[in-house]
């Protein structure tokens, strides 16, 4: 299975409002990692918009170093931007690819949602994830590469469900293609980008806080139970604390950072 590139190129003109494409592609069937790839196309002298795509990677990584499964048939992609952000506020470049992502998805009939911090869920199930890896240099953000894997025709866990599958039971086919799907992602990157950039981080939080699935949700931080209530503007999850002992006006508010908490798919959520 490969990307054919002039079926991608047609789709990404037809949802491209603004003249000529801002990505130039690199388009493999196989790689170890397409963040990694795109990584040392930077070093070459690869421009902002470049674009590895593949449909399997055999060392691919995920958040906080972990093994990133990435099975033949599913989309695998990265791109490089050069965004004006200061160190600190890298995750906002996270919140932006999945609210954008998700957005363009639902504008297509797919009903994606957002798991915190970085997952895209569909019928409370894993369709993809984000892994954001940035270069910095006195204290701003010098380059980054947005790193997303959705699946599309992949064999998944029991926590996850891949598109084709999902599609047979739907009475259309929402995303026609492998290459359709390619350039939603692409173009929801891409929207994301430019709300953050032109909007400002609030409205963009605001947005992605619709899509947020784990609003109401209750956790368990030390064995005491806590409401998530929203995400910070730094890309931590806002807990109300449900102690008993407290007026409900005035309920202690507490913020964890992603990676310190583990929301899961089944069952209890993990405590801190």
């Amino acid at each position: 299975m490969e990307i054919n590139r002039q079926i991608l190129k047609a789709f990404l003109k037809a949802g491209y409002e603004s003249g000529d494409l801002p990505f130039s592609l690199h388009i493999f069937e196989t790689v170890t990692s397409t963040n990694q790839v795109l990584w040392d196309l930077l070093k070459q002298g690869a421009p902002s918009g470049t674009v590895v795509i593949a449909t399997q990677q055999t060392a691919g990584r995920g958040q906080w170093g972990r093994q990133w499964i990435s099975h033949t048939g599913g989309l695998y992609l990265s791109v490089a931007i050069a965004p004006k952000l200061e160190a600190n506020a890298s995750y906002q470049l996270t919140l932006a690819s999945a609210w954008g992502i998700a957005a363009q998805l639902r504008q297509c009939g797919v009903n994606v949602g957002i798991k915190w911090p970085n997952d895209l869920v569909l019928d409370g199930r894993k369709l993809g994830g984000i892994l954001t890896e940035t270069k910095v240099n006195n204290k701003q953000i010098t380059q980054a590469v947005i790193g997303v894997g959705i699946n599309w025709a992949n064999s998944v866990p029991q926590t996850g469900i891949n598109l084709e599958l999902w599609q047979a039971s739907q009475a259309t086919k929402p995303i026609s293609s492998l290459e359709m799907l390619t350039s939603t992602v692409l173009l929801g990157i891409q929207s994301g980008m430019q709300c953050l950039s032109t909007e400002g981080i609030s409205i963009l939080l605001s947005s992605y806080l619709y899509l947020l699935r784990n609003m109401g949700d209750k956790v368990y931080i030390n064995n005491q139970p806590a409401i998530i209530v929203g995400v910070t503007p730094q890309g931590n999850l806002r807990l109300r604390m449900e102690t008993d002992n407290t007026d409900e006006l005035i309920k202690p508010e507490l913020s964890v950072e992603p990676g310190k908490i583990s929301l899961g798919y089944v069952g209890a959520l993990n405590d801190l």
